[in-house]
């Protein structure tokens, strides 16, 4: 009888152990939204993720400065108890390359439609690497905060056509109403570190994007080593609102990887 009570409880401990251990497993993906936008944009995602069993976190991006915005990143990350998977779109992908270090939970990154800057490289200065932004054009007057910073807006009007020419016109104009501004510091601010060169990534974007010259993000990919990259074809800068199931695909490919 105590042999069998005794076994019983190994068991018992056992099992729970693996449990444990399977639910540890599971990263968490935390996704962080760029320029112009908020994390409503990641809705279509997140709902295919939390549908497949995964924990996911929407940070809201501050889009202040690169140090500060991958500060609070990296606290929002140690305040997991899983692995994690960072989820960057547009500069939003230059704040995660900051954030991520090696001995941190972060286990992948990816890139949607994202920057990934070396050490010394700012969004700013990979956007004009390539030809094909029409960006610059669209911004509307910047707003005048302290210390000669600025925060800059895509006019409402342009905003369609220049920044999700592949979502519903309806859709778009809301997203123009509610974007959030980025500081002209944030976008001219060289990154200090490079996640990527450390951290396995992935990468994602669309041929139509104008933003961010699509000959630049495959470049990016390729210096990263991205261990896979999609190509949406006719895809705009918001490929996630555009086309949720293929992205959320690439960040269940990253978080399964060993």
């Amino acid at each position: 009888m105590l042999r069998t009570i005794v076994g019983s409880a190994m068991l018992a401990t056992a099992l729970s152990a693996g449990a444990g251990l399977a639910a540890e497993t599971k990263p968490t993906i935390v996704l962080v939204h760029g320029a112009f936008a908020d994390g409503s944009s990641w809705n279509g995602v997140i709902a295919k993720l939390e549908k497949d069993g995964y924990k996911v976190v929407a940070a809201a991006n501050p889009l202040r400065s690169v140090k500060g915005d991958s500060a609070y990143v990296k606290r929002i990350v140690s305040g997991l108890d899983t692995p994690v998977v960072l989820v960057g779109h547009s500069y939003g992908g230059a704040v995660i390359s900051e954030a991520a270090t090696k001995d941190s939970k972060i286990k992948a990154l990816v890139y949607v439609s994202a920057f990934a800057p070396d050490i010394g490289e700012s969004s700013l200065a990979l956007t004009g690497k390539f030809p094909g932004s029409t960006l610059p054009p669209t911004l509307d007057t910047p707003v005048e905060l302290e210390n000669g910073v600025k925060d800059l807006y895509i006019q409402q009007a342009k905003f369609h056509k220049q920044f999700a020419a592949d979502v519903p016109e309806k859709a778009a104009l809301a997203m123009a109403a509610s974007q959030r501004p980025v500081t002209d510091v944030a976008l001219g601010e060289a990154a200090t570190n490079a996640g990527w060169k450390e951290i396995p990534s992935w990468s994602i974007y669309g041929s139509a994007d104008k933003n961010i010259p699509p000959e630049a993000m495959r470049w990016m990919a390729e210096r990263a080593n991205a261990k896979d990259t999609v190509v949406v074809k006719g895809a705009s800068h918001v490929v996630m609102v555009s086309h949720p199931d293929r992205v959320a695909k690439v960040i269940e490919e990253a978080a399964a990887a060993k």
